[in-house]
């Protein structure tokens, strides 16, 4: 079965727009897995604009299913997942000023640092997976690193799924397959919703694991609002005037 891993940057996101604890992000994590999730995932930047690296060393106490910390393997990346152990590190290829994901890593150019850096983990039984493409030599690579798994970027699926292209899937399951054929486990994420979820986990013939934030965060205001708007309504309505 494939395992729901919540990325809950968003909610450190509103958070620190305001300052303060509201929302509770270590409280959202309790709550998010009470209510099924299998996983928090978290990915602080050196920036600290969302998840703090504070945030990364307090969220152990409250997580009793799956820690996953994604990030570009820079020294003060390496040196909190090592100080926190979480069960999965998932290597990114951010550059420091990155808004988001937008790459995955070259594993044949970047074999040599990869394959140090994974070492260096594996050696503290962190489970280590590399985000990359598609493209099948990219897989090999990530084999040849010492890697446990890989984390399919999904963006291409979801923007060709959003225009009715559903073939672009093809080069998922291909992916999927290959990477199956090596013995290493497959994750997936960027840009997965509720619109696309259900397709791509039915037809990827291998996937360990889907991690996802942002959707999630933006589908629970517009499913959630209209009854919020409605409890504010009702007290503003039932007030009594002194």
């Amino acid at each position: 079965m494939t395992k729901l891993s919540v990325n809950i940057n968003k909610i450190a996101t509103i958070r620190n727009a305001r300052g303060g604890n509201n929302p509770d992000l270590l409280k959202m994590a309790k709550d998010i897995q009470s209510y099924g999730a299998n996983g928090i995932t978290i990915h602080p930047r050196p920036d600290q604009r969302h998840i703090t690296y504070n945030d990364a060393l307090s969220l152990p106490k409250v997580i009793s299913t799956e820690f996953n910390i994604e990030g570009n393997p820079i020294k003060k990346f390496v040196d909190l997942v090592s100080q926190i152990k979480p069960d999965q590190v998932t290597l990114v290829p951010d550059s420091i000023d990155a808004i988001t994901s937008n790459a995955g890593w070259d594993t044949v150019k970047n074999r040599s640092f990869l394959t140090e850096v994974i070492s260096e983990f594996k050696s503290q039984e962190i489970r280590t997976s590399i985000f990359v493409d598609t493209e099948l030599k990219l897989i090999e690579g990530a084999k040849l690193t010492g890697a446990d798994r890989i984390e399919l970027y999904t963006e291409s699926f979801a923007v060709e799924f959003e225009k009715g292209n559903k073939n672009e899937i093809s080069k998922y399951i291909e992916a999927s397959i290959f990477a199956n054929e090596l013995n290493l486990g497959v994750n997936a994420g960027h840009d997965l919703n509720l619109e696309n979820i259900n397709f791509f986990v039915n037809k990827l013939p291998f996937l360990d694991e889907v991690s996802i934030g942002h959707a999630i965060v933006c589908e629970s205001l517009y499913l959630g609002i209209e009854n919020v708007i409605n409890m504010y309504l009702q007290k503003i309505n039932n007030a009594i005037k002194q």
